[in-house]
C-alpha cells in the first residue's frame, strides 16, 4: 500500500467549485513492529467550527497525532493485519507511542493488549475484512460496510481472521461528563 488517493476540493477566484489536490494523502505512517500496518492521516482539524480557506497549509504534516487537539478531528485509514500470536503489552506500549501523544494513563487493563481509552467520540467505518471491538465485558465483530461509533469506552481492536482489514476513523476532540455508574 502505498498511501490513499486524497481529493481536496476549493474555490477558484471567481468562487466556482475546483478540485485543489488528486494524489495520495501524504502522511503514512509504517511500523517495523508490525509488519502490514499502516495507518493513513487523510485529514487533520484544530478547531470547531472549522474555519474554510483557500490558503491553509497541508493540515496532515508534523508530527503523528494519534489524538485530535482540542476542538480538533483526525480523519485516518488503517490496515491492521492479523493478530500473529500472544501479543507483548510493553512491545504494545512502544506500537502506540510511536503513533504520537498517546500518554501512559491511556492504557487501562482489559481482556485484550492493546485495551486503551480515549477521551474521544470515534466514528468508525470497516472498508474491507472485519475486525472484532473488544470492551471490557464483551466484543463485536464488525465487517466491511459496518459502522460503530466508539464513545470513549475502553476498548481494543482484534484482527482475528487470515486477511488485513482495512478501516475507517473519525476521531472527534470530546470531553468526559459521565458519573460512575458503580
Amino acid at each position: 500500500m502505498n498511501g490513499v488517493r486524497r481529493v481536496v476540493t476549493g474555490h477558484n477566484d471567481l468562487g466556482e467549485a475546483i478540485v485543489l489536490s488528486d494524489d495520495k494523502a501524504p502522511f503514512l505512517h509504517t511500523s517495523p513492529g508490525r509488519p502490514g500496518f499502516w495507518s493513513n492521516d487523510i485529514w487533520r482539524t484544530a478547531a470547531f467550527p472549522v474555519p474554510i480557506s483557500e490558503n491553509e497549509e497541508e493540515p496532515t504534516l508534523g508530527p503523528r497525532r494519534q489524538l485530535p487537539t482540542t476542538n480538533g478531528t483526525v480523519f485516518r485509514i488503517n490496515q491492521i493485519p492479523p493478530e500473529s500470536g500472544l501479543l507483548d503489552s510493553e512491545a504494545i506500549r512502544r506500537e502506540f507511542q510511536n503513533l504520537g501523544n498517546i500518554s501512559s494513563s491511556t492504557f487501562k487493563p482489559g481482556s485484550h493488549p492493546m485495551m486503551h481509552q480515549t477521551e474521544t467520540i470515534d466514528y468508525v467505518i470497516v472498508l474491507n475484512g472485519e475486525i472484532y471491538m473488544v470492551l471490557d465485558k464483551s466484543e463485536v465483530l464488525l465487517k466491511a460496510g459496518d459502522v460503530a461509533v466508539q464513545r470513549g469506552t475502553n476498548h481494543a481492536w482484534s484482527n482475528r481472521s487470515k486477511e488485513p482489514c482495512v478501516i475507517c476513523f473519525v476521531l472527534l476532540d470530546g470531553r468526559f461528563e459521565m458519573t460512575n455508574k458503580s
